[in-house]
């Protein structure tokens, strides 16, 4: 054979050599017969690149966003054309909203069937269009390994994000000539890293030396440019209290002496009432989302607001600016620490600590050391607080547990909270746990899910026993859609329209998948429940049977402003 047969390979080996030269280990999918090639290549390199089946392609998108966020780096997942590429959807729109980085590959018929409606033809590129970085449509093999070069390099850069490959049939088939791969380092048009304009640092840290009473609110940003070292050296210089996002959790240490806790509609009542006193608001690696700002016409106004930010559409765009600083959140972060005034504020923390009091007497204690009724979801999470002494990867899937996961969880590791945030999306738990877990074997995963969640997803137990894994699984289970029920009592006066839920035995279904699984009732059992879980070899599903009604404080009604928090509800 001539050396030029030998460089000869088909688009679909080109597809898999490409990942191998990026690093992948690992891929999340599900075959069919348009990504049938690549399946057939990918056969060839099952020595160098792990495959999971998952059993639903919404499964394949969320294990790779758990994968991803462990990471901080692209994970990979794969789909058929038709509805398996369209089952990626809403993970890849999850992923949009929370900064993850993914690559999806999709297979589509042959380039001369486009546009005929032939058998499981779908526009992908063009449904995917507003929830991806990028996409890019393949029908030449010559043109794979460039393009997912290129498909990395967006996906990890700057804001992370998805990107979608969509590769015809034909291209997987055709051969190329391979001539080796090459990582991509830039691309025309796209700013990945900002450079900082010194003259905003300069004015920032003016603002900060003047403040009385400056407060950080710490988002994702930080956490994906791992820059909790330098917030951590900030704030310890300048003296100034730091909350954190839900999605910025592991971002600040929860032991920190200028940490005050969460803002927003769940978030702590010090906070949200200090929020609307504050002097000087310092965002970084945020977007002011709805969910923390409340009314957004009544929050901060009294502050001057610097906003740090690695995308520079978020700034100026919910709440007007101060100071803009289009950067990374770590480069910023060092850049101003030299330029601030080494203080303390003792009197403005002690502020919040006061407030803490009041929550701690009418929320906390009854949350976590109730006297009565059933099991609380708060007690619960601080019970797994102390058994995996805040180190475990807390994966909740969507409502009012992963509300409680965030509160009364201490995450004290950076990369230890895994949840859907802008979108919300229901079902995410499950199969995201097994990515996270796979991304951090060493460490305990512990899915948090609700009773309703756990049934839009539980066939990935399947995936989880095939793959073997060592996932702890807790199921909040009080027979209700209890979000939505409880806006519904609060709201539409106890109007409890279709949120009731008629659940099937947990346990039963679990064992069906060869895991080993249990219920508990009683307050009592549980803390030997949990005790039995984490000394077991491997996956573990707890079903805790809640209170039925228990209702999440503190509170920013939907509409109020954050100083509206409430600690609990009139009577």
């Amino acid at each position: 054979m001539s050396e030029e047969n030998k460089n000869q390979i088909s688009g679909s080996e080109a597809v898999i050599r490409s990942l191998v030269e990026e690093g992948i280990e690992v891929i999340f999918g599900y075959p069919g017969g348009a990504i049938m090639p690549i399946y057939d290549a990918l056969w060839h390199y099952q020595e160098k690149i792990h495959h999971v089946l998952v059993r639903h392609e919404q499964g394949a998108v969320h294990a790779a966003e758990g994968w991803a966020r462990i990471r901080n780096k692209a994970a990979v997942c794969f789909a058929t054309s038709g509805p398996g590429a369209t089952n990626l959807i809403t993970g890849i729109a999850d992923a949009i909203m929370d900064s993850t980085p993914m690559v999806c590959i999709t297979g589509q018929v042959p380039h001369h069937l486009l546009g005929t409606d032939a058998f499981q033809e779908t526009d992908v590129v063009g449904i995917s269009m507003p929830i991806t970085k990028w996409n890019y449509q393949v029908t030449r093999a010559a043109e794979i390994p460039d393009i997912i070069a290129k498909a990395f390099y967006i996906a990890n850069t700057g804001k992370p994000g998805p990107v979608l490959v969509d590769i015809t049939k034909n291209a997987q088939f055709e051969f190329m000539e391979w001539k080796g791969y090459t990582k991509c380092g830039s691309v025309r048009s796209y700013n990945a890293r900002p450079v900082i304009e010194k003259d905003k640092i300069s004015k920032a840290a003016e603002i900060i030396n003047a403040a009385k009473k400056p407060l950080i609110i710490s988002g994702q940003g930080v956490v994906i440019s791992d820059a909790r070292t330098e917030l951590e050296i900030f704030s310890q210089k300048t003296g100034i209290p730091v909350t954190t996002t839900m999605q910025g959790l592991g971002g600040f240490s929860p032991e920190h002496e200028n940490y005050v806790g969460l803002p927003g509609m769940h978030g702590n009542y010090s906070v949200n009432k200090k929020m609307n006193e504050c002097d000087v608001l310092i965002a970084i690696g945020m977007r002011f989302d709805d969910r923390v700002t409340g009314d957004v016409k009544k929050f901060a106004k009294q502050a001057k607001i610097i906003h740090i930010e690695i995308d520079a559409v978020e700034i100026d765009k919910v709440l007007k600016t101060e100071v803009g600083i289009h950067a990374d959140a770590k480069e910023a972060l060092e850049a101003l620490v030299p330029l601030v005034n080494e203080t303390r504020h003792d009197e403005w923390i002690s502020s919040f600590r006061e407030l803490d009091k009041l929550e701690d007497e009418i929320v906390i204690q009854d949350a976590i050391h109730p006297k009565e009724g059933g099991i609380k979801m708060g007690e619960i999470m601080h019970l797994i607080d102390k058994k995996t002494n805040g180190e475990a990867i807390i994966v909740p899937d969507v409502g009012q547990h992963q509300m409680y996961a965030m509160r009364y969880y201490h995450y004290k590791l950076p990369n230890s909270w895994v949840s859907s945030g802008g979108l919300g999306t229901m079902g995410f738990a499950l199969p995201a746990a097994i990515g996270a877990q796979m991304a951090a074997p060493a460490r305990t995963v512990v899915a948090i899910i609700g009773d309703g969640c756990f049934q839009m997803t539980l066939q990935e137990l399947g995936t989880i026993w095939q793959q073997e894994l060592n996932v702890k699984i807790v199921i909040f289970n009080n027979n209700y859609l209890g979000m939505v029920r409880q806006w519904q009592q609060l709201f539409f006066e106890k109007r409890y329209s279709h949120v009731e839920l008629k659940n099937p035995d947990f346990v039963a279904i679990s064992k069906g998948f060869k895991i080993e699984a249990a219920k508990v009732e009683k307050r009592e059992e549980l803390s030997a429940a949990l005790d039995k879980m984490f000394a077991h070899l491997g996956a573990y599903v707890l079903e805790v049977v809640c209170e039925k009604e228990e209702n999440l404080f503190p509170m920013v009604p939907s509409g109020m402003a954050c100083s509206d928090v409430i600690l609990k509800p009139a009577e």
